[in-house]
């Protein structure tokens, strides 16, 4: 074990100096944020101050929740860089056209439109940035287009659009139109300016734009080569060191009955049932706000003909789509660490349910406060400085206002708080088992702590940056070490009940954890090839990346381990379905979060498929498949541990287990993918912009592709409201009086 606990430490202190270090390099590198744009004759395009107050107008109307920026975001509206880049390129093309020919561009001959081309790329590659006065300069054909995309996106956001869901009146006023327009050319004017001293932009020639000379770099192409080879290289070690392995230890004397069995739950445990029947209650209105999402999709204004835009815009049901399927998450895990406290321990503290039941309050104001707060945003009640402290920040999978952030994070504090002392006097039995609470008491503490790196940006953070941290959280915190967490629990779960020893599971857990973060933590950087970062960005994420793919590969060995636990001993069947869901994480590990997620991981993929239906395939997948079942695992575990002799009704979490996940599959391959992969054709075809366009989304059969969404997800509800059923009514029989229980088994508390 020292050995292990040596790498361990080894992996956590190389990656995460690596992982600074290139945030220093982006710190320096990344595109300058003016305090005003102006022509080459002097004539003011931007104002002082007007890109970051546009980046707050952006925003509080909903930000990446709205399109996207950079590839970022939401999918129905376009990106507005992309989108930007190519109609202010295209009003030039048109303007010369006009002038020189008597036609627009696409009416010239091919040899006509070479010419103005020619002539185009070098205004769009020129930087432009004078350091001196903080000022961008740029060619006054540029600044008429401006005008006119102003104008485009003036009826987009303060009339609406059908086609992108946006309501009219989604941007207030003509001053704070004037704003977000010039955030949005700042956003267009780094993704083709060169860096200084290179012949690539800002943000690796992304988007592609053949109009301005953006295409793939050779750095893409090239690491995306390294990528590949790295992750051959990964699985074929990998595959040796299994064969290399000893025959599993034995597993020694089975218990003849549930060591759980006769257990009675103390008072903080019976305190965590409120937490899963938030669980479920939430699971229903994600649900419910995902097909209202889905829908706004293709019938723009409504649901099913009702509009309902006004009241419940897209941005708001898209926030709270992905905010309430975080929270849910989050609480069933967070639930289950609670729970396993008392049995790893064998002791309850005093007052220890008293601070489940206040952390269950401050978690419920911190959800329905959020929640309230991001609609008021977006519906324009409140001011911007008001918006990024009560209502949206406008950074997905972050978007809570920063006041209710800073709650979470105080509460997930208090969680810690609370684990590590119904714990601690574990920590004091010498034993096998030492290891493994080592382990999840640390991977605990990084759950609590790891989310403060939501707290390191500002209003007013230069976007690259808060996309640095950004995915600190997104991918750190979700994707890492609660991957180490649940790993441990489920080492808990199979120790507790005497399927395993507990050295072997720490073993096993360590190891895991250690391959894992290997290539988790540096692999953040794929999030940001293509955010304003600099090349060592795009080099380090891409390979690292493909390394966290390797042991994903192998988890089949993990979900066959589980299957043949629940099938040692005859009562093992009591915790059957947890068993099913647990091997449900593996599979989706190996499907959503390896194979999707190295679909678009490589440079060149990502290039074309950013921000792509092939984007929320991997999500969806990864996301739901791996994170939400396992949340609906433990919470199985929980309550079974809760009530011992409970009479489940086995047949509502079968229809409930095959529903969801079949469902999930069908969604994800029946409409999500060849969704994603028709834009992605689209994207190389033609360029970025158009894989994004209503003019390529509203053809007939892109509607019909992704109207076929409906049955996955009609069966995936279905399995899910079953589930929530079984939840608050699937259960009999299962309160039992302490005086039935042996004294031997019972738990001391202090309440």
């Amino acid at each position: 074990m020292k050995k292990l606990w040596i790498s361990f430490a080894a992996v956590l202190v190389v990656s995460f100096s690596v992982l600074g270090w290139i945030g220093t390099r982006i710190y320096q590198q990344m595109p300058p944020l003016p305090a005003r744009i102006v022509d080459s004759n002097g004539a003011v395009v931007v104002p002082d101050g007007d890109i970051g107050r546009g980046q707050n107008v952006w925003q509080a109307l909903g930000g990446m929740e709205v399109g996207s920026i950079w590839g970022h975001g939401s999918y129905v509206a376009p990106d507005w860089t992309a989108d930007w880049l190519h109609r202010e390129s295209t009003f030039v093309l048109d303007e010369w056209g006009n002038a020189e020919f008597g036609k627009p561009y696409s009416q010239l001959s091919g040899e006509d439109q070479g010419k103005l081309r020619g002539r185009l790329e070098p205004i769009y590659r020129r930087n432009g940035y004078d350091a001196a006065s903080n000022t961008i300069r740029i060619a006054p054909v540029r600044a008429r287009a401006f005008e006119s995309c102003l104008a485009h996106f003036s009826d987009v956001f303060m009339k609406g659009n059908d086609a992108y869901a946006i309501p009219s009146g989604s941007v207030s006023t003509p001053e704070r139109m004037r704003q977000f327009a010039g955030f949005i050319f700042w956003t267009a004017w780094s993704a083709a300016a060169e860096r200084p001293g290179d012949n690539i932009s800002y943000t690796q020639n992304w988007p592609y734009e053949p109009q301005v000379g953006n295409r793939p770099t050779g750095e893409s192409v090239m690491w995306t080569g390294v990528s590949i080879i790295m992750l051959l290289a990964g699985i074929c070690a990998m595959v040796w060191w299994y064969a290399s392995q000893s025959a599993a230890e034995p597993v020694g004397p089975i218990p003849p009955t549930d060591p759980l069995g006769a257990w009675a739950a103390t008072p903080s445990q019976r305190a965590t049932l409120k937490y899963f029947w938030v669980v479920s209650a939430l699971i229903l209105v994600q649900i419910l706000m995902g097909v209202v999402t889905a829908h706004y999709g293709v019938e723009g204004e409504g649901f099913y003909g009702l509009k309902i835009s006004h009241i419940l815009p897209y941005s708001v049901t898209r926030t709270w789509h992905v905010q309430i399927g975080i929270f849910w998450i989050a609480t069933a895990w967070l639930a289950a660490g609670l729970f396993i406290g008392p049995l790893i321990s064998g002791k309850e503290p005093k007052f220890q349910a008293l601070g489940v039941h206040v952390l269950f309050g401050a978690l419920l104001v911190v959800v329905v406060g959020s929640l309230t707060g991001e609609w008021m945003s977006i519906q324009n009640k409140l001011s911007d400085a008001n918006a990024f402290l009560w209502g949206h920040q406008g950074y997905e999978y972050v978007d809570l206002g920063r006041a209710w952030q800073i709650l979470l994070f105080a509460g997930l504090l208090i969680w810690l708080f609370l684990v590590v002392r119904a714990t601690r006097p574990a920590l004091k039995v010498a034993g096998e088992q030492r290891n493994l609470l080592y382990l999840f008491l640390l991977s605990a503490a990084a759950i609590g702590l790891f989310y403060g790196a939501g707290l390191t940006w500002g209003q007013h953070t230069h976007l690259t940056i808060v996309e640095y941290w950004r995915w600190w959280v997104v991918h750190l915190w979700v994707e890492g070490f609660f991957e180490v967490f649940a790993t441990t629990v489920i080492a808990f779960f199979f120790t507790r009940l005497g399927l395993i020893r507990p050295a072997f599971a720490a073993k096993a857990a360590l190891l895991s954890a250690t391959i894992f973060l290997s290539g988790g933590i540096i692999g953040t950087c794929h999030h940001l090839y293509f955010s304003g970062t600099p090349t060592i960005a795009l080099a380090f994420g891409s390979v690292f990346s493909a390394l966290e793919v390797v042991p994903l590969t192998m988890v089949a060995y993990s979900a066959m381990d589980d299957l043949r636990h629940g099938r040692l001993a005859p009562w093992v069947q009591r915790y059957k379905w947890a068993i099913y869901f647990f091997v449900a994480v593996a599979f989706w590990n190996m499907v959503g979060a390896g194979l999707f997620g190295f679909m678009i991981n490589p440079p060149i993929a990502l290039y074309f498929m950013q921000g792509l239906n092939t984007t929320p395939l991997h999500g969806h997948a990864a996301l739901f498949g791996v994170y939400g079942m396992l949340g609906i695992g433990l919470m199985l575990v929980c309550l079974r541990a809760m009530e011992p002799r409970a009479e489940w009704k086995e047949g509502w979490l079968r229809f409930s287990f095959w529903g969801m996940n079949a469902g999930l599959m069908i969604m994800c391959v029946g409409s999500l993918l060849p969704v994603g992969l028709a834009q992605t054709w689209a994207s190389v075809d033609k360029g970025y912009w158009y894989a994004r366009s209503t003019e390529f989304l509203g053809l007939p059969y892109m509607r019909t592709l992704r109207w076929l969404r409906v049955p996955g997800d009609t069966l995936f509800a279905i399995g899910a409201l079953v589930l929530v059923a079984f939840v608050f009514a699937g259960r009999s029989g299962a309160r039992r009086s302490e005086a039935a229980v042996p004294d031997a088994l019972r738990v001391p508390s202090g309440d």
